[in-house]
């Protein structure tokens, strides 16, 4: 499956986010830093990783010497000529070292009586703090918070980074480069694996290519929406006992939400059944899909986050058609006429 895969031509800010998401949420669980107020000064200081400072000092904050470092430096005109700058020895020291740098100014700590995930409360207190001189800065992190939905980052865990870009980022399963650094697959099965928890009340032993099929299987083009696959609970000899109710109460979503949402008309759930836990789209986001063996409009669109009655009137079929193998499906545009 890897054999085939191509690397992507990313632009400049999304390659950031990328390469160092990772960073910033392993900074919030530590210091209670918003992830994506992070990735947005990250983005904002080094012009999406283009920065000499970044490129040549792993500098990614613009973080003067001062005080007392005794790390390498370099000189570097910013608000004044040859001003003395650190030098990491890698970007992750830079991040830490942002973080340390806002955790012991005394006049950055209100910040930390803010809530972690409200973005704009922490990007306006940063402005008030002093942090930057322009005027909308701010407003500008905002920004880019919101264009690249950072704030996505603000809800998870370090191990759910991946899983979160490729959600982000779904041609990222397609990208030799990121799967060979992030989803390394090994030679063989390895039967002790650590437990991993794949949307489970309990954990489930996994070999690490069950893992990347499951978050492959995730990475469909769902515009990043909140949803989850039906396990084979651990509890149950059979899937099936799974219902609405169960899902419910784990993720707080009424029942009738659920129903409406995943347009179904019964509680019984199936093995392996894409389940959303927010609104679904009016369109994909690729143009069309060829339909395989065994698939129906209702799994096509679920694997694609599309309301079930747009997808029918974009392929106009009557509700309750049924799909053949190969066909063309249109995700984005109508149809066109014969």
């Amino acid at each position: 499956m890897i054999s085939n895969f191509q690397a992507q031509g990313w632009k400049t800010e999304d390659q950031y986010i990328q390469k160092f998401a990772h960073f910033a949420v392993e900074e919030m669980e530590k210091y209670k830093i918003p992830a994506s107020i992070t990735l947005a000064q990250g983005l904002l200081e080094t012009g999406g990783g283009q920065s000499i400072l970044a490129q040549q000092g792993n500098n990614h904050f613009g973080i003067k010497c001062k005080e007392n470092w005794t790390g390498r430096t370099m000189k570097y005109t910013d608000d004044a000529p040859n001003e003395c700058f650190r030098v990491y020895d890698d970007p992750k020291q830079s991040y830490e070292d942002h973080s340390i740098f806002l955790v012991n100014r005394p006049f950055y700590r209100g910040l930390f009586s803010l809530d972690p995930k409200d973005y704009k409360a922490w990007a306006h207190g940063l402005k008030k703090a002093g942090y930057a001189t322009n005027p909308r800065y701010a407003h500008i992190l905002i920004a880019k918070i919101e264009k690249y939905r950072l704030f996505e980052f603000d809800f998870i865990k370090k191990e759910e980074v991946t899983e979160k870009l490729l959600a982000l980022y779904p041609e990222l399963a397609n990208d030799k480069v990121f799967l060979a650094k992030n989803l390394p697959l090994p030679t063989e099965k390895i039967e002790d694996e650590p437990k991993v928890v794949i949307d489970a009340p309990e954990p489930v032993k996994l070999t690490k290519q069950e893992v990347l099929l499951s978050i492959l299987m995730k990475a469909h083009p769902n515009e990043a929406l909140r949803y989850i696959v039906i396990p084979v609970e651990p509890d149950y000899d059979d899937a099936s006992e799974v219902n609405l109710e169960d899902i419910s109460k784990k993720y707080e979503v009424s029942v009738s939400k659920l129903m409406k949402w995943n347009e179904l008309t019964s509680n019984a759930l199936k093995e392996g059944q894409i389940l959303f836990l927010e609104k679904k789209n009016s369109e994909g986001s690729v143009d069309t899909y060829r339909a395989e063996k065994g698939e129906s409009m209702y799994s096509i669109s679920q694997k694609f986050a599309i309301r079930l009655d747009k997808l029918y009137d974009k392929n106009r079929m009557e509700y309750g058609d049924k799909v053949k193998e190969g066909q063309l499906i249109y995700l984005k545009n109508r149809k066109p006429r014969n």
